[in-house]
């Protein structure tokens, strides 16, 4: 299996498009055995990676006092961001929507809106 994922992960790379992203993570989710997990599964897991970051931006980039026993409850704020992302594709996947074509059409929509 980790030479599966290794395998993988080689083949990432910054000129991958969103869409190969988001294949990458569904074959990366069913090797590690999660492609059984739910909707609501991963909208939890999904809120529980958004507080981590938030109590690792609070910690590492607001220096606001924490808890020491909870320090070391998180990862770094970049990887923290990099697990809201894992888990967001996977929710896209579990719902089949194309985050590339969501993105664009959301973009769109934006575009025609009154920003103040």
């Amino acid at each position: 299996m980790k030479v599966e994922q290794l395998k993988l992960w080689e083949n990432l790379s910054a000129d991958k498009s969103l869409k190969e992203i988001q294949k990458y993570i569904k074959e990366v989710i069913k090797i590690r055995g999660f492609e059984t997990e739910t909707i609501e599964q991963n909208i939890l897991k999904l809120i529980e990676e958004v507080g981590e970051a938030a109590k690792a931006i609070r910690k590492d980039k607001l220096k606001i006092r924490i808890d020491k026993n909870k320090t070391g409850n998180h990862d770094t704020v970049e990887g923290e961001i990099a697990d809201i992302f894992i888990v967001l594709v996977s929710l896209c996947n579990i719902l089949d929507i194309d985050l590339f074509t969501v993105l664009k059409d959301k973009e769109k929509e934006n575009i025609d809106r009154c920003w103040q």
